[in-house]
C-alpha cells in the first residue's frame, strides 16, 4: 500500500471518533423576547480577575462576532473596557448583579454608559482545559530522509456560561451555559497530520445562536 493511500485510510478511521459533543442549557425569566432599539448597543465582556485568571480571550471575540449583523451594534471588549475606564477593569469590573446595581448607582458610571449607548452587557465566564494526553510520536532524521511515526491524543473540554445584564433596568436577562468535549489527534506518518476536533468553535456557534435567539427584531 502507497504511503498516500495509507495515511488517508488511518486519518479517516481517526476522524471517526474526531467529533465533538456540545450541550447548550439555557434560563430566562420570560419567554418575552429582548427588546433593544437600533441605536442602541450590546457590550461582551469576559471575566478577569487581576492577572491570575482570564476568559478566554478568541471565544469572547467569536461570540461577539456571532451577534453581529443584527439591528444592533455589538460592542468589543477593549472599546467597551476603554469606554468606561476605570469601572470595568478586572479589579473593579462586577462580577454579579448587586455589585452591578452598586456600581451604576454611581452618578458618572450611568452616565457614561447612557453616553455610550449601551443598553445590553453579556457577561463571559469559563475556560478550556486539555487533559487525557495518550499516544506517543517520534521523528527523526536519517540518509534518506526524515519522518514522524506514532500518533498522540488529548480530550479538549470547553465550558462557559453567559449571563446578559440590562444596564438600564439592572435585571438579569438572560443565562446561558454551553459544554463542549472532544478528542483531538497528531497522526504521524512520514509528517504530522493534526486532527483537531472543534470544541470551542462548536461552542462558540451553539451560544451565539442562542443568544441571537433572545433579541427582538429592530422596535420604535
Amino acid at each position: 500500500m502507497k504511503y498516500g493511500s495509507f495515511i488517508a485510510i488511518s486519518a479517516a478511521l481517526v476522524m471517526d471518533g474526531c467529533g465533538s459533543t456540545t450541550t447548550i442549557d439555557d434560563y430566562r425569566p420570560t419567554t418575552e423576547p429582548i427588546e433593544i432599539q437600533s441605536h442602541e448597543k450590546v457590550a461582551v465582556l469576559g471575566r478577569r480577575d487581576a492577572g491570575h485568571y482570564e476568559t478566554d480571550t478568541s471565544f469572547i471575540q467569536c461570540l461577539g462576532n456571532q451577534l453581529n449583523g443584527l439591528h444592533f451594534r455589538v460592542v468589543s471588549e477593549q472599546e467597551f473596557i476603554d469606554a468606561l475606564y476605570p469601572w470595568f477593569e478586572p479589579r473593579t469590573a462586577p462580577k454579579g448583579i448587586k455589585r452591578l446595581t452598586q456600581l451604576m448607582g454611581d452618578e458618572a458610571v450611568k452616565e457614561k454608559v447612557r453616553a455610550e449607548g449601551i443598553r445590553y452587557l453579556v457577561w463571559l465566564d469559563g475556560e478550556v482545559e486539555s487533559a487525557g494526553h495518550a499516544g506517543t510520536m517520534s521523528c527523526g532524521i536519517g540518509p534518506t530522509g526524515g519522518g514522524c511515526f506514532g500518533y498522540a491524543s488529548w480530550d479538549k473540554n470547553v465550558f462557559f456560561e453567559a449571563v446578559v445584564w440590562d444596564l438600564d433596568d439592572l435585571t438579569e436577562e438572560a443565562r446561558i451555559r454551553v459544554d463542549s468535549e472532544g478528542t483531538s489527534y497528531v497522526i504521524g506518518i512520514v509528517a504530522p497530520i493534526p486532527l483537531i476536533s472543534p470544541v470551542k468553535s462548536q461552542a462558540c456557534a451553539g451560544m451565539g445562536e442562542k443568544l441571537r435567539s433572545y433579541f427582538s427584531k429592530e422596535v420604535g
